[in-house]
């Protein structure tokens, strides 16, 4: 029986449906672990195939592929080290989310997920089978605990593989980043840690897919709850930690602390790993986005020009007569502090165009918000041309206190491929531009204070008529994002929300917002979840819908 083991942890980035690439990954992971002389090998939740594959795994192909991959890679543990992976894995005529233990060339052992997610942005319920209660595998006169993921955030694992004589845990995992999700981890998986005596290594993918974001963040934990290793957040990261048996407990004596990420700065690289991912997974090259002399246009190509470079990104102003001064140099401003192209495309043409086309229908009528929709929709056609034209993504710019009221304009500011805040409220914009012009963090690709001032500082304006500003329609963004973050994040009663100190006509107009935008938000593309609480995979009500919570005297 060993009295020590060397356990590297591979913090990697998938591809999901990327096989063949994430095989090749894994080739790189495990012979940088060999050279480092590691016992084993350890590598992020369902690595093979990515996180989450969805409905992918129903494609009997999918499946057949991933096996052979992995017995690809077990044939190259003959010497060693071990790999611990998990994979879709079918067994009896079902499906399952399995982790094997590669040694010696063979697949040894496989144990099955016995908790499946089906909350929030998980459905894995709907895809994979339960498993039974995993019992320990023994490599080298250790017990070993192999749980997956949700199993150590459920009761019933940990102490099953306490029963069954585990003397440590590892742990592949797929834990998508929101603001909590340190301090949740932490707390569910520590108590499992202490209440056990079993000591954790925790391994987390990184990454963007879609609208999550995994931020690695990996650690490892001793027997008493103490964090001993941590990997870094938001980046590809590797350890190799030196295990020693003390007294009959596996401790920990030698491994990497990094800081983990959290706040404003951990909001911002989530954004920037979200759309760089969404962007280079997807193969484009470039994005555009409208550049309006506005806070979240501005703030959203600060984001492009960190993620990918300033020379991936490309601005477009496209001003009206409505368009101010203040906004047209502004925008320039911005785009020279990035130093991304910058180009000036005037939509009077093609607005005024629109204008005579319908002017036989329209005649008599008040101009009111349909022609300020048609400047916007103008607007997103002329982008979606130079994207068709050239081949950047279209990146839209609409915050989450904007979508919640539905403050924007279908087929127009709403038109592209990826939203960079889409889950950031108008006031957490304000705080993050703010943050990005105080800090340039050296691995981000973008330029120092980005942002010029004067868009962080002037009203908010749609400015799609004279002397417009977000207020006429609005209530203050303060007031909006708490009446949004009760009615939204907290699910509270409006009651309470008023009970706060909102006016009770606001909390119900917003109330009746929220419901009516419901429609426009499933046309809407897809962006990085940052809170717990985001539109698509966390909130899906129903777009029909008259449910409305009453107030009365």
């Amino acid at each position: 029986m060993t009295a020590t083991l060397r356990i590297a942890s591979c913090q990697l980035n998938p591809v999901v449906g990327d096989i063949w690439g994430n095989e090749a990954m894994i080739e790189t992971g495990y012979a940088r672990a060999k050279s480092d002389g590691a016992d084993i090998a350890i590598f992020p939740e369902l690595m093979i195939i990515g996180y989450p594959p969805e409905d992918l795994v129903l494609r009997p192909t999918v499946i057949e592929d991933c096996r052979r991959a992995c017995q690809r890679l077990a044939a190259k543990t003959v010497d060693g080290p071990t790999i611990l992976l998990t994979t879709p894995w079918r067994m009896d005529d079902k499906l399952y989310n399995a982790a094997l233990w590669l040694e010696e060339g063979e697949i040894k052992h496989v144990r099955l997920k016995h908790h499946l997610p089906n909350y929030g942005v998980f459905d894995e319920a709907r895809v994979f089978s339960r498993g039974p209660l995993p019992d320990p595998i023994v490599f080298k006169g250790v017990t070993i605990g192999l749980p997956i993921c949700e199993d150590l955030w459920q009761p019933g694992v940990a102490d099953y593989l306490g029963d069954q004589g585990a003397e440590i845990m590892l742990s592949p995992n797929g834990s998508p980043w929101r603001r909590t999700a340190h301090a949740e981890r932490t707390a569910a998986l520590g108590e499992k840690v202490f209440n056990e005596g079993l000591p954790l290594v925790y391994v987390n993918q990184i990454g963007g897919q879609d609208e999550l974001v995994f931020d690695g963040s990996s650690w490892s934990m001793a027997a008493d709850g103490t964090i001993v290793q941590s990997l870094k957040s938001f980046v590809e990261d590797y350890d190799v930690a030196d295990w020693k048996k003390i007294d009959g407990t596996w401790t920990c004596v030698t491994a990497k602390i990094e800081t983990h990420l959290s706040g404003l700065e951990a909001d911002w690289r989530a954004c920037c790993l979200g759309l760089g991912d969404y962007v280079n997974k997807n193969g484009f090259k470039q994005i555009i986005l409208g550049l309006s002399g506005g806070i979240d246009s501005a703030i959203c190509a600060a984001i492009a020009a960190d993620a990918l470079g300033p020379d991936r990104v490309w601005c477009v102003m496209m001003p009206s007569e409505y368009t101010s001064s203040d906004s047209l140099e502004d925008a320039k401003l911005c785009a020279e502090a990035l130093e991304v192209r910058y180009d000036i495309i005037a939509i009077a043409p093609a607005r005024d165009a629109f204008a005579d086309m319908l002017a036989p229908l329209f005649d008599g009528l008040q101009a009111d918000t349909t022609e300020e929709n048609i400047q916007s929709r103008v607007r997103g056609l002329t982008l979606m041309a130079l994207s068709n034209k050239f081949g950047p993504m279209l990146v839209t710019t609409g915050n989450k206190s904007e979508m919640a009221v539905g403050y924007a304009t279908i087929y127009g500011d709403m038109a592209g491929g990826f939203n960079p805040i889409k889950d950031l409220y108008k006031t957490e914009v304000f705080d993050l531009c703010n943050w990005r012009n105080d800090h340039r963090p050296e691995d981000l690709l973008g330029g120092n204070s980005p942002i010029p001032q004067r868009i962080i500082t002037k009203p908010p304006s749609a400015e799609l008529r004279e002397d417009q500003k977000d207020s006429d329609s609005l209530p203050d963004y303060p007031v909006l994002d708490d009446i949004l973050m009760g009615l939204i994040e907290q699910e509270l009663p409006v009651e309470a929300i008023v009970a706060r100190g909102h006016s009770r006509d606001d909390v119900m107009r917003i109330q009746r917002l929220v419901y009516i935008a419901e429609y426009k938000r499933r046309q809407a593309p897809p962006g990085v979840k940052i809170g717990t609480k985001n539109f698509g995979r966390d909130r899906r009500y129903p777009i029909t819908n008259r449910y409305r919570d009453r107030f009365d005297d």
